[in-house]
């Protein structure tokens, strides 16, 4: 069986007849029939049905029918890849990111990518980590950004960092955490504004507080950042987030923040691809970006305090 002979084979099961088949492959319809008779005589049963309106698939021209056209879209799609390894990236690559990464990520992100990479659509989803995780493997993105990653053979994950999450309070410190650092144990005191489980954070910061025997003091859930800060601002109650996040809030006085002891509490920040879909010289570019884009700013204090 070659893949000419299920090319002919698709033609005629979409056109109805040889020779209108015969004529958009630009072949003769001897050509044509002779292959198709090979494919029959190895398959050991006729593939289609001829009738006074045309030509009909048979039952097993119907099952061919299904399997031919994947073996056609799977080499296509080979073409593609490796044609791509020669030229630069080139087509549309999407990612996808917590919005707490987004808020120090994606700006600088898309402008220099573009910048590198003319000829690369950048598409940016924002979601909690767990809708992220989701597009990915379901195909709406290329590339996820993610906190906690799952260990799956479905996910092909580099680490980028270990992120320190930190204690955000307004500015009057209403609840009296002090100069210096909190310890993990005055969560249970400290009027708490979290989201709401499944969110990521919050399930991370009930099961690190459950392994101490803390309980959070969780006053309001919210599953907004934006609303989030703006209540800490304004005195409301006090968050947990980071640094990242609030970088520009901090550095201009609006909020304050504490490090959080006893243990320090962390998560870890990779970048995904997905194995169930090969991944493309744009996607794999991006990948290599992000890593770029977050030691940057690493470097430049941006993701994490200076000490």
């Amino acid at each position: 069986m070659e893949l000419r002979q299920l090319e002919y084979f698709i033609a005629i099961a979409e056109t109805g007849a040889f020779s209108r088949a015969a004529v958009r492959l630009s072949v003769g319809q001897p050509i044509l029939s002779r292959q198709i008779k090979a494919l029959e005589q190895e398959l050991g049963t006729e593939l289609y049905h001829r009738t006074g309106r045309g030509i009909v698939l048979s039952e097993a021209g119907k099952i061919l029918e299904q399997y031919a056209r994947g073996v056609l879209e799977t080499t296509a799609g080979a073409r593609r890849a490796i044609n791509a390894l020669g030229s630069a990236p080139a087509g549309r690559v999407v990612i996808g990111m917590p919005p707490s990464v987004g808020a120090v990520l994606t700006a600088s992100l898309v402008r220099q990518f573009r910048d590198e990479f003319p000829k690369v659509s950048l598409g940016v989803m924002e979601g909690f980590s767990g809708h992220v995780l989701e597009w990915l493997t379901t195909g709406r993105i290329d590339v996820a950004v993610l906190y906690n990653a799952p260990r799956t053979s479905a996910l092909v994950t580099e680490p980028l960092l270990t992120d320190e999450l930190f204690l955000l309070g307004p500015v009057g410190d209403p609840a009296g955490a002090g100069e210096g650092n909190v310890a993990a144990s005055q969560l249970a005191r400290i009027p708490l504004i979290l989201p709401s489980r499944p969110h990521g954070l919050r399930v991370l910061v009930d099961d690190f507080l459950s392994g101490i025997g803390v309980v959070p003091n969780v006053q309001v859930e919210i599953d907004a950042m934006p609303s989030t800060l703006s209540l800490v601002e304004s005195g409301i109650g006090y968050t947990i987030l980071s640094y990242s996040s609030v970088h520009h809030l901090i550095e201009a006085g609006r909020i304050r923040k504490w490090s959080i002891v006893e243990p320090a509490m962390t998560r870890s920040l990779v970048v995904a691809t997905s194995t169930q879909r090969p991944v493309t010289k744009a996607a794999r570019a991006l990948v290599g970006f992000v890593r770029k884009q977050v030691d940057a700013l690493v470097a430049q204090g941006r993701w994490s305090p200076k000490r």
